[in-house]
C-alpha cells in the first residue's frame, strides 16, 4: 500500500517563487497536481520557473507583482483566482532585508530600519494573507502557509528586527486559525533553519555558513527541497487537523548553544532579492 500526497484540481499560490524555497515549493506543489500562480517581482524570474512547471507536464502562470504595495497584492491574488479558476492553498513566501537595513548591531537600528523590515516582513505577510483569506472564505476554504524563520526561536543578533518580525508572524497564525477555521481555512507557519537561498547565501561568507552547520545536531543545513516536501505535506488533505501551528525544520539548530554570535562574515542583502 502506498500513500501519496494528492493536490490534484487544486489552484496554489506561491509568493516570492522565482527562486529559492519559493521556487521549490511551487515545483512540488505542482508535481502532486496544483496548478501553480509563480509570484515574484521579477518577471524573468517567474517565467522561468513557469516554464520549468510546464516542462513537468503541470500548469502555471507567472503573477509578476511588487507585493510590497497594498493594492498589488489584491490585484496579484485577484488575477490568480481569475486565471487558474479558484484557491486553495497559499504559500507566502517573501521575507526581506532591505539593503543597508539588515545584519548590524542593535543600537545601530534607527526608527527607519524598524519600519522598512516589519512592513517588508510582518506587514507584507499579514497583507497577503488577508487577501487570500477573502477568496477562500468565500469558496469554502483552504490553506495558507507562511514561510517565517528559525531564528525566531533562539536569540538572532544582529539580525533582532528581521528576527522579531518573522516571530510576529508565528503569533498572528494562531489568531488567524481562531477566525478562519470555522469559515474552512487552515493557516499555518513553517520556520527554516539556515537555508542557502539567494539572500542568504549573498549575506553570509563560507566561514560563517560552516561554523553555522557545525553548530546543528545534525551538522547539516536545511535543503530547498526538504521545506518543500514538508510545504506539500502540510497543505494538503493528510495534514487537514492541523492548523495553528509552526513547523520549525533547523536541523535541530534551536537546541545548540554554540552558533555563531557576532556579525563577522555577514554583509548586507542584495539589491531586489525579495524571496526567501
Amino acid at each position: 500500500m502506498t500513500i501519496e500526497i494528492d493536490h490534484a484540481g487544486k489552484a496554489a499560490l506561491v509568493t516570492g517563487s522565482g527562486a529559492g524555497i519559493g521556487r521549490e515549493v511551487a515545483l512540488w506543489l505542482a508535481r502532486a497536481g496544483a496548478a501553480i500562480g509563480v509570484n515574484d517581482i521579477r518577471e524573468d524570474k517567474a517565467a522561468a520557473v513557469v516554464a520549468e512547471i510546464e516542462a513537468e507536464g503541470g500548469t502555471a502562470v507567472p503573477l509578476v507583482a511588487d507585493c510590497r504595495d497594498d493594492d498589488a497584492v489584491d490585484a496579484m491574488v485577484a488575477a490568480a483566482v481569475a486565471q487558474l479558476g479558484r484557491l486553495d492553498v497559499a504559500v507566502n513566501n517573501i521575507g526581506m532585508l532591505p539593503p543597508g537595513r539588515g545584519v548590524k548591531p542593535f543600537v545601530d537600528y534607527r526608527g527607519d530600519d524598524w519600519r522598512d523590515i516589519i512592513d517588508q516582513n510582518l506587514v507584507l505577510a499579514a497583507l497577503c494573507g488577508r487577501a487570500e483569506a477573502e477568496h477562500m472564505r468565500s469558496a469554502g476554504g483552504g490553506v495558507i502557509l507562511f514561510v517565517t524563520s528559525g531564528e525566531t526561536t533562539r536569540p538572532s543578533p544582529y539580525n533582532s528586527i528581521y528576527a522579531a518580525a518573522k516571530a510576529a508572524i508565528n503569533h498572528l497564525i494562531t489568531s488567524m486559525a481562531v477566525e478562519l477555521g470555522p469559515e474552512g481555512i487552515r493557516v499555518l507557519a513553517m520556520a527554516p533553519g539556515t537555508t542557502l537561498t539567494e539572500t542568504v547565501a549573498w549575506a553570509f561568507t563560507e566561514e560563517r555558513a560552516a561554523a553555522i552547520t557545525a553548530s546543528t545536531p545534525l551538522r547539516r543545513q536545511v535543503e530547498h527541497d526538504e521545506l518543500a516536501r514538508l510545504a506539500t505535506f502540510l497543505t494538503s488533505d493528510l495534514a487537514r487537523c492541523i492548523t495553528g501551528q509552526f513547523i520549525l525544520t533547523d536541523a535541530g539548530a534551536f537546541l545548540s548553544r554554540s552558533r555563531p554570535a557576532n556579525d563577522e562574515g555577514l554583509k548586507s542583502a542584495p539589491t531586489g532579492a525579495n524571496a526567501q
